[in-house]
This record gives C-alpha cells, sequence and structure tokens, in this order.
C-alpha cells in the first residue's frame, strides 16, 4: 500500500465522522455527503502523490464541499438545490483553505440518526455507518445479519430523513428524554467497536473509543443528572482504563484474568467509580449503570482470584430484567462459570438461541469444555469459533488456543 493511500485511510477512520457530519450540515443531504466525501477521497489519491497537507481532514472537507456543488450542478433541479445548501454561486473555496468547524456537528449528527421516526436499529445503524465511520460489513456483524440486509437498511433510513425533512439539530430540552435510549445505544456500539473491532487487522480502534467517550461526556453536560448517560461514561471509562493491557506486543487480545493490572490506569478508575456512585445516588437504576457495576467490581479487584464472581452473577441476572440481549445471557452463563458451577454455565449457553454465528460464544464453550477435560469438543468448538472470526488478532489468539489444547 502506497504511502498516500495509508495517509488517505488514516484520516477517513480518524476523521471521517467529523469531515462527514460538516458535510451533511452543509448539504442537508447524507447521501449527497457520503457521495462528495468519497469523490474527495479520490482526488486525494491523486493530489496527495506529491504532498500531503498539513490538515488533511479540511482539506477533504473543502474538497468534498466542492464536489457536491458540481453534484448539485448536475441535477436538474438546479436553483432549488443550491438554494437547499445555501449555494450563493461561488466555488472558491480551496482545498487546502481551513474549513470552520462547529464542535456540536456529530451530536447534531446522532440525534438527527435517532430521531424518533426512526427504528432505534436503524438508528444505531445509521449513526455507526456515519460517525463511527463503520463499514456495511462492520455493521452488519454488529447486528448479526447479512451485509445485503444491512445495505438496504442504511439506504431506506437516509431516504426517510431526506423526504420527511427530519431536522438536523440536538433537540430541545424537553424533546431529549425520548431520543435517549437510542443515543446511548449509538454512543455505545461505537465504543465497542473501537473496544474490540468486529473485523480488520487491529483489535483496539482508539479514536472510536475516544470520540464515543467524547460524545458521552457532551451528553453528560447537555443533560445533567440523567443517571444512565453518567453509568455510560462511568462504564467507557472503566474499561477505557485497561486499554494499555488488553492486548500484547503484537497485538493478540490478553484475557483480563492475564492482563498486568499494575498498569491499569488506577486514577481513571477511581474517578469512574466515583461517577458512577453519582448515578447510583439518583435512584433511577438501568443496564448501563449495572454494566458500570460489573466493570467496576472487575476493575477494583487486586487480582483475578479476588473478583468477586458471584456478585457479578448476580449483576448480571439484574441486568436480564433490563434487556433480552442474547450476549448478555452469554455473559451471564460465562460468571455463572466463574463461581465454580461449570456445567450449569455450559447449560445456559446451550439454551440461548440465534447466536450460532456469534464467535464468542462458541470460544466460552470450547473454554468451559476444556476445564471440563471434554477435549474433542473444546476443540470442535473453537474450530468453530475460529471459521466465524474476521478479526486477525482475535483469530490468532483462537489459534493459539486451539494449539494449547492439542498439547493437553
Amino acid at each position: 500500500m502506497t504511502a498516500t493511500r495509508q495517509a488517505i485511510e488514516a484520516v477517513f477512520r480518524e476523521e471521517h465522522g467529523l469531515v462527514l457530519a460538516g458535510l451533511i450540515r452543509y448539504t442537508g443531504d447524507f447521501q449527497l455527503a457520503e457521495d462528495a466525501l468519497q469523490d474527495a477521497c479520490v482526488a486525494a489519491l491523486a493530489s496527495w502523490e506529491t504532498s500531503i497537507p498539513r490538515n488533511p481532514a479540511a482539506w477533504l472537507t473543502t474538497a468534498a464541499r466542492r464536489k457536491a456543488i458540481d453534484r448539485v450542478r448536475r441535477d436538474r433541479n438546479l436553483d432549488s438545490k443550491y438554494e437547499a445548501i445555501g449555494y450563493m454561486g461561488s466555488t472558491a473555496l480551496e482545498p487546502d483553505e481551513q474549513v470552520e468547524v462547529v464542535e456540536d456537528d456529530r451530536l447534531r449528527l446522532i440525534f438527527t440518526c435517532c430521531h424518533p421516526a426512526i427504528g432505534q436499529e436503524a438508528s444505531v445503524a445509521l449513526t455507526l455507518r456515519t460517525v463511527g465511520g463503520l463499514s456495511t460489513p462492520e455493521i452488519a456483524r454488529a447486528f448479526l445479519v447479512s451485509e445485503a440486509t444491512m445495505a438496504q437498511r442504511l439506504v431506506r433510513v437516509k431516504r426517510k430523513i431526506k423526504t420527511a425533512g427530519i431536522p438536523y439539530r440536538v433537540p430541545e430540552p424537553d424533546e431529549l428524554a425520548d431520543r435517549l435510549p437510542a443515543v446511548l445505544a449509538v454512543i455505545y456500539l461505537v465504543f465497542n467497536e473501537g473496544y474490540a473491532a468486529s473485523a480488520g487487522e487491529t483489535h483496539l480502534r482508539t479514536p472510536l473509543t475516544d470520540e464515543a467517550i467524547r460524545l458521552g461526556t457532551i451528553l453528560d453536560h447537555l443533560l445533567p443528572d440523567q443517571p444512565e448517560v453518567i453509568g455510560l461514561v462511568s462504564l467507557m471509562e472503566l474499561h477505557d482504563a485497561r486499554a494499555a493491557t488488553r492486548v500484547d506486543a503484537h497485538g493478540v487480545p490478553v484475557l483480563l484474568p492475564d492482563q498486568d493490572r499494575t498498569k491499569w490506569d488506577h486514577d481513571r478508575i477511581e474517578a469512574a467509580v466515583n461517577r458512577l456512585d453519582r448515578a447510583v445516588a439518583l435512584n433511577s437504576p438501568g443496564s448501563y449503570q449495572i454494566q458500570a457495576a460489573i466493570a467496576a467490581l472487575h476493575a477494583k479487584a487486586p487480582d483475578a482470584e479476588a473478583t468477586d464472581w458471584p456478585q457479578i452473577a448476580d449483576l448480571y441476572r439484574s441486568l436480564e430484567r433490563f434487556t433480552d440481549s442474547k450476549v448478555v445471557r452469554l455473559n451471564h452463563a460465562v460468571a455463572v462459570a466463574m463461581t465454580g458451577d461449570r456445567s450449569g454455565a455450559l447449560a445456559m449457553i446451550h439454551a440461548i438461541d440465534g447466536l450460532a454465528g456469534y464467535p464468542y460464544l462458541h470460544a466460552a464453550r470450547a473454554a468451559l469444555l476444556r476445564d471440563e477435560s471434554r477435549i474433542d469438543e473444546a476443540r470442535e468448538a473453537y474450530e468453530q469459533a475460529i471459521g466465524l472470526t474476521s478479526g486477525e488478532p482475535e483469530r490468532v489468539f483462537l489459534e493459539r488456543k486451539l494449539e494449547e489444547l492439542g498439547r493437553q
């Protein structure tokens, strides 16, 4: 891969949400903004061969604005479209000219995607695509659906936003509460993709985790004393405080019990726990607060053996009352196994329907079967997990486990 292409991909990965959010505000059209940004990336491939600009994101933004105008010019409804994007008859913006960045563009974009007229699942998918910069295949894997199905959903929701004239803005205070569950789901899914990338050669995508925490913090200021907002920020901070130990020198995942706890950011953990205490004091429990409480028990344990697994299992049982997530049921089963009841945990995993394509289910089952000395079954489960894994670091990790199994 050339240095130019690497530079463009790095900018697209790290700045995609900011650039696209500004373009959508400028054009008022999701599809036009995406197409114009794609055109700008193609132009950058040629232009950056000789010199990469000092501010690549600003270059892409201004170039994409000009590409958007070019596309509008080709439309038969020229005058009305120009008026829609505020074009006043000039294309004087140069590609290397600094473009003003509006700080809350991404927050506006999230709330636009999470409008009540749009279903929550579609809202999450669209925001992952626009703000998080995830590809359609990555989003499809996150939702456990086919790529074609997800592509159709994204097309439909963008069309709906355009035809319904859904405004591109942060709602008024009395409208915020109705939008909050979808917005929190979006932010957490963006964080999760950065925390454990669903595909590719890198397990951690730090720009995504940083962006999710930034957006969560903005929400906390925008909606003070909302316990689930506070809980989500606490949850993300607790997980991110362990980032330095979550992969080895080769980028391969390291399981929680094997992480070097002396390298965790304990000041950040303490601050996140204090934040969670503030949420709990508001006496309105919710799923993000419970998940943060689980993360806090892991973070505060001095070593893996001291982890309070019975309490974690109880918390997962409580969490199941707030969500019907199959992944939560899987995590509950793992917690039960860690209390010593491996046979009960295997029965719980066997009872989960709809996760046959989820590699972590097979990996968890393989580990339990291994501990029960059911080696042939464990080997088969690891092979299933490897076959379903899209991320290279996870595949290497699982292959190592399979090799260890062969030595038993």
